[in-house]
């Protein structure tokens, strides 16, 4: 499952179900159970049909009508300076705590 298609394809996986979503929803819509069903039915789907490697199947699914988002999703030149440097923060934060749960892992 995937959403960065060209990336996926040029790899050259043996299968592929393709939800033009953005990057990091491959599962379906975020707190959407439904969405999120149908994309794993549609790969499960993709597994028993596949007849050939190389196959991509893309989901009938659709992020929003208004297709806006492509350009604006995690687009930093529509960002503030105030909105990157809250993201920067938000991103070490995530960091921090992945690094205490390793650390906690291991001991």
């Amino acid at each position: 499952m995937g959403c960065a298609r060209d990336i996926v394809e040029h790899v050259g996986v043996p299968r592929f179900y393709f939800s033009d979503f953005p990057l990091g929803h491959s599962a379906g819509k975020p707190h959407d159970e439904n969405s999120q069903m149908r994309t794993l039915q549609g790969a499960l789907s993709l597994l028993e049909t596949a007849i050939q490697p190389r196959t991509t199947v893309e989901s009938d699914q659709v992020w929003s009508e208004d297709t806006s988002w492509k350009n604006d999703f995690l687009n930093i030149g529509h960002l503030s300076a105030k909105e990157i440097n809250a993201l920067r923060e938000d991103y070490k934060k995530q960091r921090e705590a992945a690094a205490m749960l390793k650390n906690a892992a291991a001991d």
